[in-house]
C-alpha cells in the first residue's frame, strides 16, 4: 500500500479551509487561537492572519505539564506560555502542527486551565499520523498520515512561512 503524498502547503490549505468553514457555521463566534510551541504557534500565526481573525493571538508551551517531563528534559529553546487575553469562558482552537499520541494535547490542556476555564475548546492539527494512546482527536485535521512509530515527522518553516514536512 502507498502512503499518501506529504505536502505540507496542501495540508496548510485543507486544514485553514476546514477552520473557515467551521467558523462560517456560527456566525458571530468569537475564537481564540493558541498555537503549541513550538510548530502550532507557526501555524496559529498563519491561521490567524489568513482568517483574519481580530481577537489576540495565544501561545502555550505545555513542557512543564509533560508527563514524561522528567525522561524528556527541558526543550533547547525553551519558549513562555503568552496568552493576551481572559481564558475564563473564551472559545478556544488549539492548534498543534503534528497529533500523535495526544500526550501534548493533554498537557497543553492542563497549562490552558492553569489559568481559567474556557467555554469551549477545539483542536486543529497540521497532520495526524495516528498511535493515539489517549482518547483526543483533532476537530480540524489537514491531513491523516499512519506513520509507525520508530519514524518522525519534522516540521520547517520556510522564510516566506511556508511549511514544509519531512519524515525520519
Amino acid at each position: 500500500m502507498n502512503a499518501p503524498a506529504l505536502d505540507a502547503e496542501a495540508a496548510y490549505a485543507r486544514l485553514r479551509d476546514s477552520l473557515r468553514q467551521g467558523l462560517a457555521r456560527e456566525p458571530g463566534r468569537i475564537v481564540h487561537i493558541i498555537g503549541i510551541h513550538s510548530g502550532g504557534a507557526w501555524i496559529a500565526e498563519r491561521l490567524h492572519r489568513d482568517l483574519g481573525l481580530q481577537t489576540p493571538i495565544g501561545s502555550l508551551s505545555s513542557a512543564f505539564h509533560r508527563d514524561d517531563y522528567g525522561r524528556r528534559g527541558l526543550p533547547a529553546e525553551m519558549k513562555s506560555t503568552a496568552l493576551p487575553f481572559e481564558i475564563a469562558g473564551a472559545d478556544i482552537v488549539l492548534v498543534d502542527d503534528i497529533l500523535y499520541t495526544g500526550r501534548t494535547v493533554r498537557a497543553a490542556l492542563n497549562e490552558l486551565f492553569d489559568y481559567g476555564r474556557p467555554r469551549r475548546v477545539e483542536l486543529a492539527v497540521l497532520l495526524d499520523r495516528g498511535g493515539r494512546e489517549l482518547p483526543i482527536e483533532a476537530r480540524y485535521c489537514g491531513q491523516a498520515y499512519p506513520l509507525p512509530s520508530e519514524r518522525s515527522f519534522v516540521l520547517s518553516r520556510s522564510p516566506g512561512h511556508g511549511f514544509a514536512l519531512r519524515i525520519e
